[in-house]
């Protein structure tokens, strides 16, 4: 903009009549064509500027993937991206929160094994653990798979021994495991809208860089004209008629 206020400036301090350096419309116009010509460099310089300007699709939807709302504050529009960002701390304070409750679930229902049923915690799996809260010992477990002929089911009881002092231990154990395993299950949810987040928000910020940028080719526009003004008995005159729209 500031070369175009100068351009004007030149061209009305070269070819205003009263500088006496014209002798007749034919040079004053043909002068007027030449600077205008000069002036027009300006224009698409102009909007090179503005084409440089423009953001990246892909790299708006690449932050939102990364961080949901950064790829809207990558568009300027973060005043809806910080609800994406909100959301996902959420999420993340949620998932954190489950899977701490989770763990500590299955140490207390571990340890609970150990003292109240003589389980020895070393080189168990979970259907171990799924297990010995369903039977009040290893014995009677194994005689359950002996009379459905599943024996490569059975325990060795040597070091797979438990056995319930009560049944009232058992349901303790089992309510200890079966909310480990509840909420162990349940942060799938939390991990899916943790993806699901950051989807909305790359599509949004595509969508919002897409308008970003159509935006800045609407954002300025110019209409430059030039009129000749001829009056009797006063010196011929040359007007300048300059617009800028947003």
């Amino acid at each position: 903009m500031k070369i175009f206020l100068l351009t004007l400036l030149f061209l009305s301090s070269t070819i205003f009549p009263q500088s006496n350096n014209y002798k007749s419309i034919q040079e004053l116009k043909a002068s007027v064509k030449q600077e205008l010509n000069f002036a027009n460099e300006v224009n698409p310089d102009f909007n090179s500027a503005v084409e440089q300007e423009k953001k990246s699709v892909g790299l708006g939807v690449l932050y939102s993937l990364l961080l949901p709302g950064m790829g809207e504050l990558y568009a300027d529009s973060y005043n809806v991206g910080k609800y994406f960002t909100i959301a996902d701390g959420i999420l993340w304070g949620t998932f954190i929160g489950m899977n701490s409750y989770s763990s500590w679930q299955e140490e207390n229902y571990m340890s609970y094994a150990a003292s109240h049923a003589d389980v020895e915690n070393s080189n168990k799996d979970e259907n171990y653990y799924a297990t010995i809260g369903n039977y009040t010992s290893v014995d009677s477990y194994n005689d359950e798979k002996a009379l459905e002929r599943n024996f490569d089911e059975m325990y060795n009881p040597v070091n797979y021994y438990w056995k319930w002092n009560t049944s009232s231990e058992r349901e303790t154990y089992r309510e200890m495991w079966s909310s480990s395993e509840q909420t162990s299950n349940d942060i799938r949810f939390v991990v899916g809208g943790l993806i699901l987040n950051r989807v909305a928000s790359a599509i949004n910020a595509a969508r919002l860089v897409s308008s970003y940028n159509k935006s800045l080719e609407k954002e300025v526009s110019w209409n430059f004209s030039v009129g000749f003004m001829s009056q009797q008995n006063l010196p011929t005159s040359i007007s300048f008629n300059f617009q800028k729209s947003f």
